[in-house]
């Protein structure tokens, strides 16, 4: 369950806020002063906080400044506050997202989720080692580690263990892994990627009759397993 920081003045605005986030499957915590906002964020795992601009004892943007050295989560600000300058600002000091009130809480709903999918995005793109139990890949030294042996991998199989390891318990499609991989659409003819996954299980020591280390999910694709590397 993610959790999210409202930090709103505004009791009844912030009580309408904070029980439709919930009832939307968040935790949610509220804060009605400014100067809570910043100890609260250090001490507690956030995955998004909300900051109204004109907050008693200490605005918005000034724990925006304090926290965004060290707080790499999305930061929304929501304000009665519409003029450019106060939006240019906020975006500015670091902000993800700037919505003037009153704003529809649907609407509200879809700017978080879509902040937190590109915040998971950019976690993933920036993931340099991959570690499930006794698997360790490492994308900057391009090699790979199972139960302390290091296994001898083509750049194609690499390339294809790190697709399958980045997105491990997702199956990936056949067509998604070919244009990937061949660089061009699957004609639905194609056996490359069949033949790679075959080698790359005998390289990793699955079992290429009833795998459980890369598994074919019929009509999905192929999945690597997050558990059956011990």
């Amino acid at each position: 369950m993610k959790h999210i920081l409202l930090v709103e003045d505004d009791m009844r605005l912030s009580k309408l806020i904070s029980t439709f986030l919930e009832q939307s499957g968040f935790q949610v915590s509220v804060l009605n002063q400014g100067d809570q906002a910043i100890s609260y964020i250090q001490k507690n795992s956030l995955d998004l906080v909300i900051l109204d601009v004109m907050l008693p004892k200490l605005d918005g943007f000034s724990i925006c400044r304090k926290i965004r050295s060290s707080f790499e989560k999305p930061i929304i600000f929501l304000t009665a506050k519409d003029s450019d300058f106060d939006h240019v600002l906020g975006l500015e000091i670091g902000a993800d997202d700037y919505i003037i009130k009153p704003v529809e809480p649907h609407v509200l709903l879809a700017r978080i989720n879509m902040l937190l999918r590109r915040n998971a995005n950019l976690k993933k793109a920036n993931v340099e080692q991959l570690n499930y139990g006794g698997l360790s890949i490492n994308k900057p030294s391009r090699t790979v580690m199972l139960n302390q042996e290091i296994i001898d991998l083509t750049s194609h199989e690499f390339e294809l263990l790190w697709l399958l390891a980045h997105h491990a318990g997702e199956p990936q499609s056949r067509e998604y892994i070919h244009k990937k991989m061949i660089g061009r659409e699957y004609d639905g003819l194609d056996r490359s990627v069949d033949v790679r996954v075959s080698r790359l299980r005998k390289k990793l020591g699955d079992n290429t009759d009833n795998p459980t280390k890369i598994l074919t999910v019929w009509g999905k694709g192929y999945l690597l397993s997050k558990t059956a590397w011990d």
